[in-house]
């Protein structure tokens, strides 16, 4: 019977086996199926409110262990009091993760530990052992994502979360984030899954830990590709037998990233695929990590390979911008004619269209333009009709009986100076919505305003670092490299026009003066939002490399937007991290 995976190979000589060397049968593992809940999501940062756990074999519940948990120091946010239902006064008389943890260790000694998302639990729990100085046991864990996605393809569900799962497989349990419910729901799952494994014959479990993605073997056949690679940072690129590129990557120690390739611990469906056609690796060493990263955006940019996803098609950024008729409308768009005929400046880009339709809804709730699509002119005033959504107050303008085109244009003032970088607007009118909605127990839609004003207050960030960095003629800096020396650069309104790497700080000035004679020409940057062609992201990654260079100098002022310390541009043309601005 053809697998849907792969197995790796054992040291078990199948020639003569023992009783011994069979393995343990699945149905005779005791599996402790373990789910937390917890104020976020970081393992050390957020906390454990509650533990909920199963412990089955053979198919038969042996017992059961759930407890709530009194965070020490973290606090339960509203949208996590709204998801899992746990409240502060549910674990405000709850035993605290001291007393907690040695029962449920305890309880699941000796015991082969699964969870769905294993990673996240296991994190969490390993964490606490060590924050309160309790051995952690080192027990066998099982991932049910990872099982679940080597017999159950996406043919059959669309996602891998639990809850698709567990109505996929109808389990009797449905997850409703409390954890002793989604153990439950996991535990079934579990079984349905060894069911599925059982019929490629796969029965015991150290022929489960064996069980790889398909096409690890045919990586592991593919190893040999590694060799030669340098040990030093660079570009790396997988080609076919055509020579084409296939995909492109980057690392401060290219051996070390290409073996990984052919490791179990590679588990990317696309890179099996890849990995599968590649017939050789191209390598482009680099003065150090910084020019890596830069000489990768370039050339996936330039190259396109079908392997790669980030970098790629800048043009699919999205942009809100005001419409250009008597009555402008916000809209999302894409086009580079549509941002020059803005008649205010366009906020973004946006990674994607998705995100940049819900911070134009936020921003259409909050200010009172004109939502509907219909152009009005003054010649066509007098015939138009208030549009369905003027019912509800969602849209302004003519539709809401403001005829007169000055008079709409300073109702939307506001609007025109958001655009224009004042998001003072913006952060009052959110934080006044949030408030409302919280009174009002509506959680989840005071969320999405959250995260919807964080999206519009990043991207605007960003636009602003690279205009800011583009507009600064030349900097030299440099920083610690990660094993000794200094990693040098030369930049021009915003590239990367040299890089290298000096083993100490004696003849410096030497250096950058060498270094600047050799250094890549570069225009000043055209008037248009410089994030509209396929190098503002290495802008980005510079002005993030300079917030931790040690010393930089230029010619002209920069100020570097940014929390807490920031770069500035004396008059001597020196730029120091940290300086007070």
């Amino acid at each position: 019977m053809s697998t849907p995976f792969d197995r790796a190979p054992t040291a078990i000589d199948h020639t003569q086996l023992s009783f011994d060397s069979l393995g343990t049968p699945l149905h005779d593992v005791t599996f402790v199926i373990v789910d937390l809940e917890t104020t976020g999501t970081r393992a050390g940062q957020s906390e454990i409110t509650e533990i909920g756990a199963v412990k089955t074999r053979g198919g038969e519940v042996l017992g059961e262990f759930q407890s709530l948990v009194k965070p020490e120091q973290s606090v339960i946010s509203p949208f996590v009091a709204q998801l899992t239902g746990i409240t502060h006064a549910m674990v405000d008389d709850a035993p605290s993760i001291r007393s907690v943890l040695p029962s449920f260790l305890e309880f699941s000694i000796g015991c082969v530990l699964v969870a769905h998302n294993a990673p996240f639990d296991i994190g969490f729990l390993r964490s606490a052992c060590e924050r309160l100085d309790y051995h952690w046991p080192q027990p066998t864990v099982l991932d049910t994502v990872t099982l679940a996605r080597r017999v159950v393809g996406r043919d059959e569900v669309r996602n891998h979360k639990l809850s698709t799962l567990a109505a996929h497989f109808g389990t009797q349990t449905s997850p409703d984030h409390r954890a002793l419910s989604d153990a439950r729901a996991t535990g079934e799952l579990l079984h349905h899954l060894l069911e599925r494994f059982g019929g490629y014959g796969i029965t015991t479990l150290e022929e489960l830990a064996t069980v790889r993605q398909a096409g690890w073997a045919k990586r592991q056949a593919k190893s040999h590709l590694a060799k030669g690679v340098p040990a030093e940072p660079g570009v790396y690129m997988f080609l076919d037998g055509t020579r084409r590129v296939l995909y492109i990557g980057k690392s401060g120690n290219m051996a070390r990233r290409v073996r990984g390739y052919f490791n179990a611990s590679e588990n990317r469906g696309r890179m099996a695929e890849m990995i599968t056609a590649a017939q050789e690796v191209s390598c482009l060493p680099c003065a150090h990590a910084l020019e890596a990263e830069v000489r990768e955006v370039r050339l996936i940019g330039e190259l396109a390979p079908p392997y790669n996803r980030r970098s790629k098609n800048p043009e699919r950024n999205s942009w809100i911008v005001l419409s250009d008729e008597e009555y402008p409308r916000l809209s999302v768009v894409r086009s580079r004619s549509a941002l020059e005929k803005s008649p205010a400046p366009p906020l973004g880009p946006f990674r994607s269209r998705k995100s940049a339709q819900a911070v134009k809804e936020l921003i259409d709730t909050l200010f009172p333009v004109k939502r509907c699509t219909a152009k009005i002119t003054a010649a066509n005033l007098s015939a138009h009709r208030p549009c369905v959504s003027s019912q509800v107050g969602q849209c302004g303008g003519p539709c809401a009986g403001v005829t007169d085109k000055a008079e709409y244009l300073e109702t939307i003032a506001d609007l025109f100076a958001l655009l224009g970088g004042d998001f003072s607007s913006l952060r009052r009118l959110c934080t006044e919505r949030m408030a409302r909605l919280a009174t009002e127990t509506r959680y989840e839609t005071a969320a999405e305003v959250r995260d919807s004003m964080r999206a519009a207050l990043a991207t605007a960030a960003r636009a602003e670092t690279v205009t800011a960095l583009r507009a600064v003629p030349e900097i030299f800096a440099y920083a610690p490299g990660p094993e000794g020396g200094l990693d040098l650069a030369v930049i021009r309104h915003g590239k990367l026009a040299a890089a290298s790497h000096s083993v100490s700080a004696q003849g410096l000035d030497e250096s950058f003066h060498a270094l600047r004679s050799t250094a890549e020409w570069v225009p000043a940057p055209e008037a248009l939002p410089s994030d509209t062609d396929s190098l503002a992201e290495e802008t980005r990654l510079l002005a993030h490399w300079l917030q931790t260079a040690s010393l930089a100098s230029a010619q002209g002022s920069w100020s570097l937007p940014r929390a807490g310390a920031a770069f500035h541009a004396q008059e001597s043309g020196t730029i120091r991290l940290g300086d007070a601005v």
